[in-house]
């Protein structure tokens, strides 16, 4: 008899609450044994871990090898206590390698079981680490001070032989990008030529164009490091692997994510860098203006509440969340986050990373991390209803939640929640503070120059200024402001580095009816106007006068009409 339409459907939901049901059990193995857990679908399986344990000894031992670098190897396990498991656990770790143990489903397991079949047509690789000696590094950094070296160091190198010249350029482009901070790199190919840029404090720069030929054997080069399928071109892929610097105690791991994208002429590659020293600013260094800063730190230190940062892609509110955590995280409190991806790893903190592919969601993370009974919550994004109405509840019942939102300013977090269907009475009960955010370049201290504020420039941060309402925020100097120039300190952009300007919204009585009886931001922001907060514009106009950034820098970033 035929399976109707109705029964495959049943099936198939069947085998989706199976596989979610699973994963939870996992997680509560993960955390039961303090081991990390894993869901292996979304991550790339390293080939050349496979070979550390045989097919058929790695299903009899119910375990998966999955990543290895150098020879540090991590293995998925259904039970770390299994006594077949920790054998071969034992007899990986005899054979020289340190072994690092994560839990994962047995729908995981197989998937990595599956990728043994693809042995048989691969060779070693070296997938997933990219190891630079310390005594490499440190030439490197000698030697590349600015693109130009980069540049020149690129050119020397084209002059080799064709194979031996791909890793060299490789490793030098990754370590121009780490010298020179950059947070991107830029590979691109266009009808005759490939351009090689970074994204320096925020902005892209040219770095170079070289040839076709080049181009191609990068790619494939690349797609090897990252795990990612050589004969695959009209996909797009995403893989990831790492750089080691230095050695022993003293070694950093910076994750590259590497994104693969079909193009008009060729694939488009973005490596993006991920160092975990880019995120260890302290809460006070982020530019957090004085009196908004006193006001935050008073409500990370509540038991339960939220705490929503707003603003676009690139704005810096993940750096700020990661920097709330780490002032209020101790030993005693439980802290889950919710992420998409997962950025930066933080010691002692459970990290969990949404899966769409597996129905493995913001809203469902929550929903899961909350029977783990945490004390805070970090959400990566609300974008949907049910998530914003699980994390509006998580902070009406004793949890401190932290998470981001996709607006303009602050105000307009209020009537964003009201769209995505939160009730607008509870809003007030739950949220304490909306901030916003955004990230200007600093001016290099070495080059820049000052000068006396004239014209349309001296009316624009005059008024401006003239606005603030504690004027005790007001400096004392504010007749001159300061130029980019360029020098060889910051890569003749005549910027260094980044800041954040900040604008908060305190939630009191007066928000609350504002919120409840009007969704206007300009209504909101108008009454929020009184608790002599400063704005983005005039925490921006302050930074200006004071020597921080350059007036046409804030322009960039916001608009200077309030």
């Amino acid at each position: 008899m035929p399976v109707s339409f109705d029964e495959e459907k049943q099936d198939k939901k069947l085998d989706e609450f199976k596989k979610r049901e699973e994963e939870d059990v996992a997680q509560i193995v993960a955390s039961r044994y303090g081991l990390e857990y894993v869901d292996l679908a979304p991550v790339p399986i390293n080939m050349d871990a496979l070979r550390v344990i045989p097919e058929q000894d790695a299903r009899t031992a119910n375990l998966a090898p999955f990543s290895l670098i150098g020879k540090r190897v991590k293995v998925a396990v259904v039970s770390p206590v299994a006594d077949k498991t920790r054998d071969a656990l034992d007899a990986i770790g005899r054979r020289g390698y340190e072994v690092t143990v994560a839990v994962a489903s047995q729908f995981s397991l197989e998937k990595v079981w599956t990728r043994y079949a693809d042995l048989s047509f691969t060779t070693e690789t070296k997938a997933g680490a990219l190891d630079i000696s310390s005594e490499d590094i440190k030439t490197f950094i000698g030697e590349i001070k600015s693109v130009e070296d980069v540049r020149a160091q690129i050119t020397e190198i084209l002059k080799l032989k064709k194979g031996f010249r791909i890793s060299k350029i490789l490793e030098i482009v990754l370590s121009g990008a780490l010298a020179t901070k950059a947070s991107d790199i830029h590979i691109e190919p266009e009808e005759t030529y490939t351009r090689l840029r970074y994204r320096l404090d925020g902005v892209l720069t040219d770095i170079m164009m070289f040839d076709l030929e080049t181009f191609g054997l990068l790619l494939s080069r690349i797609k090897l490091l990252s795990g990612l399928k050589l004969n695959v071109k009209s996909e797009a892929q995403d893989g990831r692997f790492s750089v080691k610097l230095g050695e022993g105690e003293d070694q950093t791991e910076i994750e590259i994510r590497t994104s693969i994208l079909p193009g008009a002429y060729n694939e488009s590659i973005v490596l993006r860098i991920l160092n975990p020293k880019s995120i260890q600013v302290p809460l006070e260094e982020l530019g957090i203006p004085e009196k908004l800063l006193g006001i935050i730190l008073k409500e990370i230190d509540k038991p339960n509440g939220m705490i929503l940062t707003t603003g676009p892609t690139g704005s810096g509110k993940t750096t700020t969340l990661y920097a709330f955590l780490r002032k209020i995280h101790t030993p005693d409190i439980k802290i889950i986050t919710i992420e998409d991806p997962i950025e930066y790893h933080l010691p002692g903190i459970t990290q969990t990373q949404v899966n769409t592919e597996k129905n493995y969601t913001f809203a469902l993370g929550l929903r899961s991390a909350l029977r783990q009974d945490p004390d805070i919550i970090m959400v990566g994004e609300i974008r949907d209803s049910e998530t914003a109405t699980t994390a509006i509840n998580s902070a009406l019942t004793g949890h401190l939640v932290f998470s981001t939102l996709h607006t303009n300013n602050a105000a307009g977090a209020f009537p964003r929640l009201i769209d995505l269907g939160v009730n607008p009475r509870v809003i007030s009960s739950a949220i304490t503070i909306a901030l916003a955010q955004r990230l200007v370049r600093k001016l290099c201290p070495v080059c820049k120059k000052q000068e006396t504020i004239q014209g349309e420039d001296k009316k624009t941060i005059d008024g401006v200024l003239g606005s603030i309402v504690d004027r005790t925020l007001v400096p004392a100097k504010s007749d001159t402001y300061w130029k980019p120039v360029g020098c060889d300190k910051c890569n003749h952009t005549g910027y260094q580095g980044r800041i954040g300007i900040y604008e908060g919204i305190l939630m009191t009585d007066e928000i609350n009816k504002a919120v409840e009886y009007s969704t206007s931001e300009q209504e909101i922001a108008k009454v929020a106007k009184p608790q002599g907060v400063l704005t983005m514009l005039e925490d921006g106009i302050i930074k200006v006068v004071t020597g921080v950034t350059a007036l046409e820098e804030l322009q960039r970033v916001i608009s200077l009409e309030e």
